[in-house]
């Protein structure tokens, strides 16, 4: 296993060391999320997205990302005295995409464009879940985290001049860990 990790981070850095360009964006996201026994959780927040395109073609090219997601949000309790709690969410993806068309590279000249990748995720997450400790049923706010798969997909508009653009992505992860988490998000981005 720390063989496939140290390969894995041998090809990541490289990627990153001869990347043609660095692009980046910002926006606000939403994401829904459920684990076992739990009820679903909707938080929003925002969202920094770099990503290094380290093979660029005329009309698209290949790019790593981390489109970071961070939010607060506030949950009601009825069972808790003081009714109301806060909740963190952390959304961590690394993403490797293809994009094609406006926002593909910054040379690209193109008004519409999309994108589509494929990764590995990490979500920390607050959940309202229901417990039974043998007489009662109860419930029980709590952050469970969860990692695995990831993808993505989303469309590129140019605004201005042909360097920047609004993104609206899509994305889901599956949780491959007890929690057997799903997490989807939709976010909006302006790509400078």
């Amino acid at each position: 296993m720390k063989k496939i990790a140290l390969v894995i981070a041998l090809f990541l850095i490289s990627l990153i060391g001869f990347s043609q360009s660095f692009m980046q964006g910002a926006g606000l996201t939403i994401f829904v999320a459920t684990v076992n026994n739990s009820d679903p959780s909707v938080v929003g927040g925002f969202t920094y997205s770099p990503r290094f395109n380290f093979a660029e073609m005329e009309n698209m090219s290949l790019s790593v990302g981390i489109p970071l997601s961070a939010g607060i949000s506030e949950y009601y309790n009825s069972m808790d005295p003081d009714g109301n709690s806060l909740s963190f969410m952390l959304n961590v993806p690394l993403m490797i995409n293809l994009n094609v068309g406006a926002g593909s590279t910054k040379e690209n000249e193109s008004r519409l464009g999309f994108f589509v990748g494929a990764g590995f995720g990490y979500h920390l997450g607050s959940y309202n879940t229901n417990v039974t400790d043998g007489y009662d049923e109860y419930s029980s706010y709590q952050a469970k985290s969860s990692y695995g798969p990831a993808a993505n997909a989303g469309v590129r508009i140019a605004v201005g001049n042909h360097q920047k653009n609004i993104e609206i992505r899509l994305s889901y992860l599956k949780g491959i860990d007890a929690t057997n988490a799903n997490v989807f998000g939709v976010a909006t981005l302006f790509n400078f």
